[in-house]
């Protein structure tokens, strides 16, 4: 028989605990539910008596929030999969942190893909790292202050986004071109990066390329022209990329 993940959930909507333990009973029958708090002095002393492996969080709750709750904990030895209600800023730091989150109403996918990412991010231990990042990157307004964690063959490494020159495609992965003369190849798709990245920062000017403006030294004019780099890396410019490049540096 497979192991059981001891779990709880801390929310303070009754419907949505019920809801939620309805669909992990039928969708992830791996996941066993073993204490419910409905805020946060009783999540703390829940997770402090049970020892889950694994806590479902709401962020917003009476008597402080979820984050305050992990703030409290002198230190996390338990996944947590945040359960928030939409908030771009919040949704990209737990990207950037490469914590799972669940938007209400959760959806049956969404949890599976969470609970999944939870099991395995279990073995590689790096949950309290992850969760000091998030928080940082919570105080941190400015995207380019902000670290990003980067998949790594033993869990994450965590890279500051105004470290990022460039992401380069290649094939299915993408290489991350670092600050002194650094890179990093992660088996994900440079859209993934555009997506993440700020787009007032970061502009897709070819299919192969992602660059920080922050970078750029030259623009040399043509169909599409091609740009240079602070450390001369030399790089075309797709003609339909142009424009949208152009306004982005203020030059349109």
């Amino acid at each position: 028989m497979n192991h059981m993940i001891r779990s709880v959930i801390i929310d303070d909507e009754p419907r949505n605990v019920r809801l939620l333990k309805g669909m992990l009973d039928e969708f992830c029958p791996e996941v066993e539910v073993i204490g419910e708090a409905a805020n946060v002095p009783d999540g703390k002393k829940l997770i402090l008596t049970k020892e889950p492996e694994l806590v479902f969080l709401d962020i917003e709750m009476p008597y402080g929030n979820g984050f305050d709750l992990l703030d409290s904990m002198k230190s996390v030895e338990f996944e947590v999969i945040f359960i928030t209600a939409f908030d771009k800023y919040v949704l990209r730091a737990f990207k950037y942190s490469a914590l799972d989150y669940l938007l209400k109403p959760v959806n049956i996918d969404d949890l599976q893909i969470a609970v999944h990412n939870a099991v395995e991010r279990k073995k590689k231990t790096s949950i309290n790292h992850q969760i000091s990042i998030l928080m940082e990157n919570l105080q941190k307004p400015q995207p380019e202050l902000q670290k990003i964690a980067i998949p790594s063959l033993s869990g994450f490494d965590f890279i500051s986004v105004s470290e990022i020159i460039r992401c380069q495609a290649e094939g299915a992965y993408t290489v991350i071109f670092l600050t002194a003369n650094r890179k990093k190849i992660v088996s994900k798709s440079i859209k993934e990066y555009e997506n993440l990245l700020p787009e007032d920062i970061f502009s897709r000017i070819h299919h192969s390329h992602l660059v920080n403006l922050s970078f750029v030294k030259r623009y040399n004019k043509g169909r599409g022209g091609y740009i240079e780099l602070e450390d001369g890396t030399e790089l075309e410019v797709a003609a339909r990329k142009k424009d949208e490049f152009l306004h982005k540096c203020g030059l349109k």
